[in-house]
Parts: C-alpha cells; structure tokens; sequence
C-alpha cells in the first residue's frame, strides 16, 4: 500500500509539470527563531497611547508617567512625582486591552516603586460544533491578566535601572494557565551638542513556561467492547497539554532632540528588537512636542512610528491583493494635551496603530501627576 501511494504521488507531480503548472518549495529560513511557539502574547499590547504611537521607540523616552512601568521599568527613576496612568485598547476582533498603572518615587528622587495590571479579553461568545453549526446554547469567555511591581533606582544623575517581577494568568474557558515573568531594563541620558540624548534597553516577559489545566480538559474515553456484549460507560481521562514559552524580547532604543527649546521640541527616536519567536525587528519615530502653548501651562504634542516586525521570512512566489495592506502594517501615530502646573498635571493621549489585513486599532489613554 505505501508503495501505490507514492507511485501516485510521482504520477501526480509529472502530470502537473506536463500541463503547465508549475510546483515550487517555499523557502525556510535556517536559523534558531521558534516561530509561533509562545503563548502570552498579550503580554504585547502595550500601555499608554504615547507608546502605542512611538511604537518600539518609546522605551528610549519613557520616564515622565506611570507607563513606564510597562516599556522600561528603569524609567519610573525618572518620575518626579507620583502618577498614575489609564489606558483602553480597542483592538481587533471585537476585543479589548485595558491598562493601568501607578508609580511613586521615594528616598528624594533616589528610587521608585510601581504597580501595573494589564487585562484582554471577550465574553460570552456562542459555541460551535460540527455536530450544531449553529450554536450548541453555550457560552465561552477569555480573560488574560498580568499583575507587576516593579522598583526602580537611580545609580547616578544619568543612569538608572529597573526590574519588575509579574505574575500571569491566562483562563480560556475552563481551561487555566499561569507563570511568572521578570522585565529588566536600563536607561541613560546626558548631552550631545548641547541637546539631550538618551539611551535604554530592556529584556522583557522573561520566566517559567505558560502551563494549562482545569476542567475543560476533562474527556471521556470509549472503551472497546465486544460486539452485543454490555455497553460500558465513557472512562474519564485528561487531555496531555505542552506548556508554552513566553514571548521573551530583548529591545534597545535611542532618542535624540534634534530641536530642543522652552516651547519647542523635536525627538528622534530608533530601536530594535529580537524576539524569541520571531525575527528581529526595528522601529523610527518622532515626537514634537510644544511644552509650553502660548506660554501658558498647557502642553500638546504629535507623534508617529513604523514598526517592523518580522513575520517568517518565508516569501511567497506571488504577490496577493493583501500585500498593500501587510506593507502598512506598523504604522501608528497620535497626539496628546496637557496640562501641567506645581502641583498637578493631567494629560489626554490617542493613538491610531494599523494592523495590515485586521485593519485600525485605537488607544485613549489618561495620565494623572500629583
């Protein structure tokens, strides 16, 4: 029997070549990225809308809010006073990612501590078999949680560090995963011409494997039985999962004020980034921002990235109708408004994020000082 079928196998591929058609081997990249293998990956979502904008830039400049506790905990070194920063993602399918974190310097200025939780997920979303295409009546929801605190220090009047330790939950229906995680990451500033330049890298989602169980994982199985002997009932079993790795990356951004003044400033930001389940990737971005308005205390600002984040690297033969939309992919831009005084500080931001063929996302995000 094996031998037939590959005899058919070698008649089918001659008689494809001889009708014209053409059959060719994709090509596989032949290096040690595990693509695809991580769970957790929502871990990736972001926090504020100022970092959704400045994509993978931002963690070179995140030092005045609370959402550095997401991009670069050594950032919250940086924080002068308390804050506390909401953000709400509106993502894809119907989905959402909410936000939110508060951070607060301590030992004058010395050190900081924070704490962050991030949320995704949907409800109650009908259940489809084979056996009922139309719905079986049931229901299923997704929630995925991350919890962190993080502290922060500054070793010098340019150099800091971080570290954050997070705790990660991950309910599919009735099915439950858990690890544990640790970002680490360091921030320099000092002065090239006279303007500020700052430089940062981080190593983020780094810890123990995301492993599943609970109830949904729960059969039963049939056993063989004599024929028109006694029926014997579904003997329970549990389905064997594999855990996943979490989507560990190792990122380095540098920002650069290219115009730098009491009401104007213009950053220009890089970075790049390896996966551990992808390719290595880089990001450019700006932000200009307007410090002062008319000399008053209010702020404003525009910002905007790309983003490039490679996929498998195994390239199609031919060009689809969706490869306009995937070359768009990573673009993201945005703005915000302000208002900062001695004792107070609020600021509204938005961001715009393309996702190529799964279309626009939106992140509003609110930040407090106090």
């Amino acid at each position: 029997m094996l031998r037939n079928s590959r005899g058919l196998m070698i008649a089918a591929c001659l008689l494809a070549g001889g009708s014209g058609l053409r059959l060719e081997a994709q090509t596989v990249p032949k290096n040690n990225n595990q693509y695809g293998t991580s769970g957790g990956q929502f871990l990736l979502l972001g926090a504020g809308a100022r970092g959704t904008a400045l994509g993978g830039t931002y963690m070179a400049v995140a030092t005045s809010d609370a959402s550095a506790l997401y991009y670069n905990p050594a950032g919250v070194a940086g924080m002068t006073r308390p804050g506390l920063t909401l953000g709400t993602y509106d993502y894809v399918g119907g989905t959402r990612y909410a936000w939110a974190g508060a951070a607060f310097p301590f030992g004058g200025g010395s050190s900081a501590i924070g704490f962050q939780i991030g949320t995704f997920g949907f409800k109650d979303q009908p259940i489809y078999t084979l056996d009922q295409p139309d719905g079986t009546g049931a229901t299923y929801s997704v929630s995925e949680t991350f919890l962190g605190l993080t502290f922060a220090k500054n070793f010098s009047d340019r150099f800091s560090a971080g570290i954050t330790g997070k705790v990660i939950s991950d309910q599919l229906a009735s099915v439950t995963g858990k690890a544990f995680a640790i970002d680490f990451g360091t921030h320099y500033h000092a002065k090239l011409g006279g303007r500020p330049i700052q430089f940062a890298f981080t190593l983020s989602n780094l810890g123990s494997n995301l492993g599943y169980s609970g109830s949904g994982l729960a059969v039963g199985i049939v056993r063989d039985t004599v024929t028109d002997g006694p029926t014997q009932d579904p003997q329970p079993a549990e389905l064997t999962t594999k855990a996943f790795s979490l989507p560990t990356t190792f990122s380095i951004a540098l920002a650069y004020d290219a115009i730098h003044s009491r009401s104007n400033n213009l950053s220009l930001m890089a970075g790049f980034n390896q996966p551990r389940d992808n390719g290595a990737g880089f990001a450019v971005g700006m932000e200009w921002g307007f410090p002062n308005l008319g000399g008053s205390k209010f702020n404003a600002a525009v910002r905007g990235s790309y983003s490039y984040a490679a996929a498998n690297n195994i390239k199609l033969t031919q060009a689809t109708a969706l490869s306009d939309e995937e070359n768009l992919q990573g673009t993201a831009f945005g703005g915000g408004l302000g208002y900062n005084s001695d004792k107070f500080r609020i600021g509204l931001d938005y961001a715009f994020r393309y996702m190529g063929v799964l279309g626009g996302t939106n992140f509003f995000s609110v930040t407090f000082g106090w």
